[in-house]
Formats: structure tokens, sequence, C-alpha cells
């Protein structure tokens, strides 16, 4: 695909993360996966990111970052690029990111820098390496420790033809006000918060017309479901969903640190699509937690 054609691709539909297959002994497990992005490549995703923030891109060993990319790509329909997330330090996120291009992605994730934070232009510098060492688009995840500026955005743009993509996971409404129409369609912008489905009504009347869905892991026609209301803006089901699915969802989630990981796991376990546990140091949903997110489903899906 052109620069052009992904960023047509992406800013077209929903988006997911798809949770990463471990096994009962805690390694990848490939064979797992590739049923997982086969079954999820199906329901018609713009776009699947493997090794993404849901995909415990934080708990993948060196030595398995190529095979978790690899089976994505080879296992997603022909129709779905894969992304690949990267990210650490700026050494370590351009290797990645080759390593990414060699196993077939379609484009690039990067996902925060590891630990502080940094200057601005530290951040534009570290941007245009990866850019600079692939031929893949990029897109750049604002969230946490890694925060640009209208200015320093455009700057990147400038300077890096292939970065095409703005994700925003702060949740600053008037700052990616301001990004919109600072890049205008330079980039396609994504909704990228944790729940992101809570943003997509006020996100999109300001032209973001794609978020990332962790739900879609296990709920995959609810989340398209609640995706194609708020294109068709149908309020009745959007807030219907809101209220029932989303809310409830969001204050289990919000019970302990690690469970936007953990609980989207925990669910494509209770619809019989396990991905086995996750890594240390998230932790698992206990007994009673995991029957309210049963309950939700059966309620809903």
């Amino acid at each position: 695909m052109t620069f052009d054609e992904i960023k047509s691709k992406i800013g077209s539909g929903l988006l997911s993360f798809p949770v990463t297959d471990f096994g009962a002994d805690g390694e990848f497990d490939a064979a797992s996966y590739a049923r997982r992005l086969q079954w999820l490549s199906s329901y018609g995703a713009a776009g699947l990111f493997a090794a993404g923030g849901t995909g415990e891109f934080f708990s993948i060993g060196y030595d398995e970052y190529d095979a978790v990319i690899r089976t994505a790509v080879e296992n997603s329909a022909a129709d779905v690029p894969v992304l690949a997330g990267v990210g650490y330090g700026t050494r370590m996120a351009v290797d990645l990111a080759k390593r990414a291009e060699q196993a077939g992605a379609a484009g690039i994730l990067v996902l925060p820098h590891y630990l502080m934070f940094a200057e601005e232009q530290g951040v534009i510098a570290h941007m245009q390496a990866i850019c600079d060492a692939v031929g893949l688009g990029v897109i750049y995840y604002a969230r946490d420790n890694t925060r640009l500026s209208p200015a320093g955005l455009e700057k990147l743009a400038e300077a890096c033809p292939n970065f095409i993509g703005y994700k925003d996971g702060i949740g600053d409404l008037q700052l990616m006000q301001r990004v919109a129409h600072r890049l205008g369609d330079r980039v396609v912008h994504i909704g990228g918060l944790p729940t992101a489905e809570v943003f997509a009504q006020p996100y999109l009347e300001m032209g973001v017309t794609t978020y990332s869905s962790a739900v879609f892991n296990f709920v995959p026609e609810l989340a398209l479901r609640f995706y194609n209301a708020v294109r068709q803006r149908d309020t009745q089901v959007v807030d219907g969903l809101m209220k029932s699915f989303y809310l409830p969802l969001i204050e289990l989630r919000d019970r302990k640190r690690g469970y936007a990981v953990s609980m989207i796991k925990a669910g494509a376990d209770l619809v019989g699509r396990s991905a086995g546990k996750v890594r240390t140091p998230l932790t698992e949903l206990d007994a009673s937690e995991r029957q309210v997110l049963a309950d939700l489903i059966a309620a809903n899906a």
C-alpha cells in the first residue's frame, strides 16, 4: 500500500489490538495466535496491531518478537493490514521496526519510549530515526510520557514523508482539536484511549473517524455495532450500549492497575478464545471479577 492508501484504509473502519497468545508454559503460542488472527480479521477490521499495548508488547521477548509479527501477517486476511508495535529507546525501537518490516508488517506504531520524560526535540529525533529506518508508514502514539505539540507534529510531518498517523491516548479534547486543525489530512487521526469508545462521539465530530477497540478481542460483533452506531449518529444504540456495557466495563477495568489488558484476556477466555494468562507484572482477574465480566458479556453480546 502507498502511504495515502494505508491512511485511507486505517481511517475507514474499526481498529483493534489482538491479545498475544501464551501457552500453559508461558511461552508464545504461535498456533493459537494464528487462529486468533484468522478469526479477528474475518470481521473486517480496518487494521490489526500486533504486539501493541493490549498485545503485551512490554512483555514480549526479543527472541519472540519476529515470530509474533510474522504470525500475525501470515494469518490475517489479505485486505487487513497488520501494523507492528515498537518502543523502548531509539536504538531498540529502530531495530524492532526493521524486524517488523522484514516480517511483512504494513506499518509501525511507535509506543511510548521507556521510563523517562524527554524534551520535544528529543522525541522528534526519536521518531525521525524510526521513520528513517524503514519504508513503512509510521504512526505516533501520544500518551503517558510522550507528547508532541501540534507544532512539533508538524515538524515531524515535514521531515518524514512516512509519518502517516497520530494516535491519541491523552484524552485532551482541546489538544486533539488543535492537532486535527494543524495537521488536517496529512495524517490519519486515531482515538487510542483505554476503552476508546467513550470518546468516540466527540472525536468523530472533529473528524477522527476511527479508534482502537480492545473489546473487539472478545465481542467483535458488539464492538462493530457500537462503532457503526457512532458513525451513523444513532444515539439510541450508542447510549444503550454505553450504559449497559461500556461504563460498567470501565468500572471493572479501574479496579486494579493493568486490568486494561488483563480484563481483555479474561474476556477472550470467557468466550472460548483463550490466549492464556497475562505475563507478570500484570495480574489476573479474581473469580468474582470474572463473573462480573461474564455477566456483562451475556447481557450484551
